[in-house]
């Protein structure tokens, strides 16, 4: 299929799509290369297809998301790749499209932005059991990424995204409230998140920050705007890559990995954080607010294993938390005394009926422990902070495929 690449209103390159996979088969005439993709690069007039099937494939549906292969049996799907065509590409978190050629669409009639969506593959992708013959498959669930199970909804004219907890605990729900508690106390911009119950099942809620006229650009895609040296941390690659796109990205890399040590947090890879920038200007408007931080307080693990601390892994720029910390460069805006009521805040993020059968008193006791003695360990660090940071060094960085398998989550 021949289709036209979109960024918002602006054509960007013509492609051809296969049929049968969903890949693209073929690139043509280039009409707008500065709004290709972010690290697709451009040589000789042709755009790099390898690079933009990577981006392409990117904004599918992982095949590891709970419950995927029975909502594709449902749906009569053989890929999730292919139900990007099936909504022409579009997406709540940035403003690229596809427009097959010869069809006259235009954006401002078909954004999911200003319009409402099926609710079809959203229910489906949550597990519910549809009795059609023929689905409404405009819904930008298609482009979601994510191996929990999710939803996008229409509440109170606001998009909103709603996503699940892995078994056995469901825990992410719960700590994504928790984790936007502690940062509303360190005034770090995040997004807020809430629980909500569905058929006794814990959820998070939280609306889109991106809007009908600015995009999310993962910190993945701001990688390959530069080539990394082999002398240069993971870190400092990241912070050079953002700084020759004029946003000083220190001060929220040190929000981030502060909090991201105080949760716990196991599963900040490249593509929950980033950029955000003005779509048709292609004006960089600074750091991403924090979101998804689910994965986080031993989501996954035993109690004693969360009390322990021993195998919390790191991401995105270390493999330790406690290493990751050395990057930080001030710690003078953290006001402690405003995490006196942690244990409090876990808590009563737990403090539901219908929790228990998740969430025993026991794991609740050993998130606030190992918790409130991370804090005590941070306020210790802080106090002792000598101003000087480690973001050149590569010791402990993360492995160079790491970033790499972010594609196929």
């Amino acid at each position: 299929m021949r289709c036209t690449l979109m960024h918002k209103r602006i054509p960007v390159v013509e492609l051809e799509l296969d049929d049968a996979t969903g890949f693209i088969s073929g690139l043509y005439e280039v009409y707008a290369p500065e709004h290709l993709p972010v690290g697709v690069p451009v040589k000789k007039g042709m755009a790099d297809r390898s690079a933009l099937n990577a981006w392409w494939m990117d904004r599918s549906i992982p095949g590891s998301r709970s419950g995927i292969r029975e909502a594709l049996e449902q749906l009569d799907i053989t890929d999730t790749k292919l139900l990007l065509v099936r909504c022409y590409g579009l997406s709540l978190s940035d403003q690229y499209w596809i427009c097959p050629v010869g069809m006259d669409l235009k954006w401002e009639d078909i954004n999911f932005f200003d319009h409402a969506f099926s609710d079809d593959i959203g229910d489906i992708l949550l597990g519910s059991k549809k009795e059609k013959v023929e689905f409404d498959f405009s819904s930008p669930d298609n482009t979601s990424d994510g191996c929990l199970k999710k939803r996008w909804k229409i509440l109170n004219g606001q998009r909103c995204l709603i996503k699940g907890g892995s078994n056995p605990f469901r825990q992410q729900p719960f700590n994504e409230v928790i984790a936007s508690g502690i940062m509303n106390r360190l005034g770090i911009e995040h997004i807020p998140y809430e629980l909500v119950w569905d058929e006794e099942m814990p959820y998070s809620i939280c609306r889109d920050f991106v809007t009908r006229d600015t995009e999310l650009i993962g910190a993945w895609r701001i990688f390959q705007t530069q080539k990394k040296a082999n002398s240069v941390s993971v870190y400092q690659h990241y912070v050079d890559c953002c700084a020759e796109l004029g946003i000083d990205i220190i001060p929220a890399m040190n929000r981030m990995i502060v909090v991201d040590y105080i949760i716990a947090n196991e599963d900040r890879h490249l593509n929950n954080f980033g950029l955000v920038r003005e779509a048709e200007s292609l004006k960089w408007l600074g750091a991403a607010p924090i979101f998804d931080s689910g994965s986080s307080f031993g989501y996954d693990k035993l109690p004693f294993e969360i009390l322990s601390g021993k195998h919390i892994t790191c991401k995105p720029f270390k493999n330790h938390h406690e290493e990751q910390l050395k990057l930080v460069s001030s710690f003078e805006w953290i006001e402690f005394e405003k995490l006196k009521d942690a244990g409090e805040l876990i808590r009563s993020a737990f403090d539901d009926e219908r929790a228990v059968q998740f969430i025993n008193e026991k794991r609740v006791d050993s998130i606030v422990t190992s918790t409130e003695k991370r804090i005590r360990i941070l306020e210790e660090y802080a106090l002792h902070f000598n101003g000087k940071s480690a973001t050149m060094s590569t010791e402990d960085d993360v492995k160079k495929n790491t970033a790499e398998n972010y594609l196929n989550r």
